[in-house]
């Protein structure tokens, strides 16, 4: 039967001569509530290219050193906890009596690519303290969420709450967005989106959430630059910026996008960390070669 105004959405699919009907998964009637949510508030965008050739040939010549996949999530994450931790102005938060609430750690809400039956699918992970952690725990975690396969507790409690009826949605991220220890719980303190690993080539996200600080990597592409004089082809990401401009002036914005800009492309913390742990083994190596042997 053909579905009429005033029925129900039916519960499974449906077809019809030229077209199917189907019902719209709760995940997206979630999404629908906070974009509704996040819609009240008035935020500025930020359109960066950042030169990344430095990280990228770390992690190609990491992979054909030692057989290991580098994650370049991990490494903007860590580039971003760190940027943070000098402004946390940048993920402050409203409460209901309209003052401001800074936190010490920097918890990054971001999706994590998994693979399920052949096909990859983006869940929600949480990543928390990111501004005290290495790139090499970060990395270890984003990992074990691959392997794992399955999104984290944030993530269940978002698909019970997917499951409450429209306005009970809307009331609960109206008080989430105001009540900084919800929010921060279930949400993080940053937000951290990659569109570019849907697809290549160049291009920006133009993201629309409700924390103070969202960031969006956009795809990777290839244009003159100038280097040491020369002009050479590099590579740059495209990153995307979006503040909430009640909380965020654009003079910290300014600051913290050229802080951010500068770690990663220096390749802070990935580059830093591949050394140390090298180095960690060579001293573990030379220190067994110095042992005596044992004889009969």
């Amino acid at each position: 039967s053909r579905l009429s105004l005033g029925r129900i959405p039916p519960t499974a699919t449906e077809k019809h001569d030229e077209s199917q009907v189907m019902p719209l998964p709760r995940t997206r009637r979630l999404l629908v509530t906070m974009l509704n949510v996040a819609h009240r508030t008035h935020i500025i965008h930020g359109l960066l290219e950042v030169d990344v050739p430095k990280a990228r040939r770390h992690i190609r010549e990491h992979k054909a050193r030692t057989g290991e996949s580098l994650s370049f999530t991990s490494f903007t994450t860590t580039c971003l906890g760190k940027a943070i931790d000098m402004n946390k102005y940048m993920q402050a938060c409203r409460n209901w009596r309209g003052q401001l609430v800074l936190y010490d750690e920097v918890d990054v809400s971001t999706e994590v690519e998994i693979d399920i039956d052949g096909r990859k699918f983006p869940v929600g992970h949480i990543i928390r303290g990111t501004s005290k952690r290495s790139f090499r725990e970060i990395h270890d975690e984003i990992r074990a969420v691959q392997a794992a396969g399955r999104s984290s507790k944030a993530g269940k409690f978002a698909r019970r709450v997917a499951l409450l009826p429209g306005p009970v949605r809307t009331a609960f991220y109206s008080i989430a967005s105001k009540t900084p220890s919800l929010l921060k719980a279930f949400a993080g303190t940053v937000l951290m989106t990659s569109v570019g690993i849907f697809g290549e080539g160049s291009g920006w996200g133009i993201p629309l959430a409700g924390h103070t600080l969202s960031v969006t990597l956009g795809g990777i592409g290839e244009k003159p630059g100038i280097v040491d004089g020369r002009i050479e082809i590099r590579k740059y990401l495209n990153v995307t910026l979006r503040s909430d401009h009640d909380i965020i002036d654009d003079a910290p914005a300014a600051r913290f996008t050229q802080r951010f800009k500068e770690l990663i492309e220096s390749g802070y913390g990935i580059i830093e960390q591949d050394r140390v742990a090298w180095r960690s083994r060579e001293q573990r190596f030379e220190w067994k070669r110095t042992l005596p042997l044992n004889r009969r």
